[in-house]
């Protein structure tokens, strides 16, 4: 092949790639496009509620308290002690809580299956008025808030290892309604 050929020959080649590297462009501009929609439904993004869930944590519900709030914290084996995890989480219920003030809450205390029963109603008393207290010391008035010991009673998983009596050692912060 001369020299004259290649160069034809490669001319040839790039105009014929064009629509190739149009239809390439055209599919990376989609690709991104879908992936700007996505970021929308981040968890967070404040953005993410249209669709299946559209309407249904509307701002100072229940559902909004169980589902940008959260309603759970965990405590360590045999401790009541709140962990800096849980104060995160009991930080952001005080400050829903000051916002709407309408609500009394209930803290339920819970414990793993270890131990016995009376050891277990007493332990899930101390991380309820843990809860509680932690709650007042951030602006929540005592008045608002009961507590209430299941012990081992009422777990949330069933089995015998550490993911599930983790899961055990809990207190729930219930909202009994606005007004009640």
């Amino acid at each position: 092949m001369s020299r004259a050929t290649l160069g034809v020959e490669g001319l040839s080649r790039k105009r014929a790639m064009r629509p190739a590297i149009v239809a390439l462009c055209a599919v990376m501009a989609l690709g991104l496009a879908g992936c700007a929609s996505k970021q929308d439904n981040l968890p967070g993004s404040g953005q993410g509620m249209a669709g299946a869930n559209a309407g249904v944590a509307s701002p100072g519900s229940v559902q909004d308290f169980d589902l940008n709030v959260g309603d759970t914290v965990y405590f360590e084996t045999d401790s009541a002690a709140i962990t800096p995890i849980a104060a995160q989480t009991l930080d952001k219920q005080a400050q829903w809580l000051q916002r709407y003030t309408s609500y009394a809450i209930r803290v339920e205390g819970h414990a793993d299956e270890r131990g016995t029963r009376e050891y277990n109603l007493a332990l899930g008393a101390r991380r309820a008025t843990a809860t509680k207290n932690y709650l007042v010391s951030r602006g929540i008035p005592a008045n608002r808030i009961s507590t209430i010991s299941y012990g081992k009673e009422r777990p949330v998983a069933v089995c015998d290892n550490i993911s599930c009596w983790s899961q055990n050692r809990r207190t729930v912060t219930v909202l009994k309604g606005a007004g009640s």
